[in-house]
């Protein structure tokens, strides 16, 4: 019987640094990798040239690739300047990518995801109710700021200043491939995008949030709280069945005390759910337990619900104005602030918690 050869995987030459290169094609001196990395994230082919040696770009080359995500469509907000990419890996998997402004012109924000649908099952969230479809590769997380950065290229618009893990899935459980790609991002031949503009959120997984604290002190952490009440947080976010409350916060705690750095709390106001007097006050009170124990405020921003189907199939319902104010101000009494968080691009879909691939929005809007 004839032997198989197996002949080894190309490396997506996009997911690696430098070192990562040198480590992997050790021919490869660093001088050079540098200079491929740099080439790669210019969209310039790898080959030799009076800046390349043929040596370097020939075991470059048998060792590894650049693969791509289709774009299959673009969907530009008529509200504001954000923009959504529906993307689709080689194995038919979509995906969603949305390009935000930031408050200084020619800068950008790119909300990637990290995996395709979410297996957390939030119920106010377009991708929890979607299912895991399954992780992402760390190559497929940084083609997707690529996709974003070419764009903003080809339209001399400007360039991307920071990364949020806020799209499609929940980054802690697939936080090997989310890692990579923080310091493939942070490079100074890639993006040279500052992990201080970089921020990771998270439904609450302890592990991961002492994992992200330990390996990237730099980047920030944000945690979808939505409610500061145990049994009203579970009703709504399953992982509070798999993860207790104290766990979370102790995890958040040692996190600032790691970093240094003040977290980002996420609140979505769901009428009649979480928005009761009662929430703002268990609110307040577990920021003011957390900077008695870690000397930081939590950044606590409020982000209003985005529908996510038809009114008949939608459960939840978005607060009025006053009711959003009146929460607010709660808090704000007993010395606690927060902010409210522009989530742009409602109107295709672009939205906190709208992320979600067109089979399975349809699925939800029966």
């Amino acid at each position: 019987m004839a032997s198989t050869v197996m002949t080894p995987a190309l490396l997506p030459l996009q997911a690696l640094t430098p070192q990562m290169l040198v480590d992997a094609v050790p021919q490869v001196p660093l001088h050079e990798a540098r200079k491929v990395v740099a080439m790669v994230y210019r969209d310039e082919p790898v080959r030799a040239s009076s800046a390349l040696s043929s040596h370097t770009a020939s075991h470059v080359l048998a060792a590894g690739h650049v693969p791509t995500l289709d774009v299959v469509s673009e969907h530009h907000s008529q509200l504001d300047p954000f923009r959504k990419y529906v993307l689709k890996t080689g194995d038919g998997a979509l995906l969603e990518t949305v390009r935000i402004p930031l408050e200084k012109p020619g800068r950008f924000s790119v909300c990637v995801s990290s995996q395709v649908g979410c297996a957390l099952a939030c119920s106010f969230c377009a991708t929890g109710r979607m299912g895991l479809v399954r992780n992402l590769d760390a190559w497929e997380i940084l083609e997707q700021v690529r996709v974003v950065h070419r764009g903003l290229k080809s339209e001399g618009a400007g360039r991307v200043h920071g990364v949020v893990f806020q799209g499609m899935g929940e980054p802690m459980a697939n936080l090997d491939k989310v890692l990579t790609a923080i310091r493939v991002l942070s490079d100074p031949c890639g993006l040279a995008v500052d992990q201080r503009g970089i921020t990771v959120s998270t439904a609450g997984i302890p592990a991961g949030m002492l994992r992200l604290a330990r390996e990237a002190p730099k980047v920030r952490l944000a945690l979808s709280l939505h409610s500061a009440r145990p049994a009203v947080r579970r009703s709504i976010m399953p992982i509070q069945q798999a993860h207790s409350f104290d766990d979370v916060m102790d995890a958040a705690v040692e996190h600032a005390r790691i970093t240094n750095l003040s977290p980002m709390w996420s609140i979505t106001p769901l009428l009649g759910v979480n928005d009761s007097m009662e929430d703002a006050d268990a609110m307040a009170e577990l920021a003011r337990t957390f900077v008695t124990r870690t000397g930081k405020w939590p950044r606590i921003s409020i982000i209003p619900y985005n529908r996510i189907a038809d009114d008949a199939s939608d459960p939840f319902r978005r607060i009025t104005d006053d009711g959003e104010e009146r929460f607010r101000r709660a808090m704000s009494k007993v010395g606690v602030g927060t902010h409210k968080r522009y989530s742009g691009g409602h109107d295709v879909g672009a939205a906190c918690g709208q992320l979600v691939t067109a089979s399975s929005r349809k699925s939800l809007a029966r």
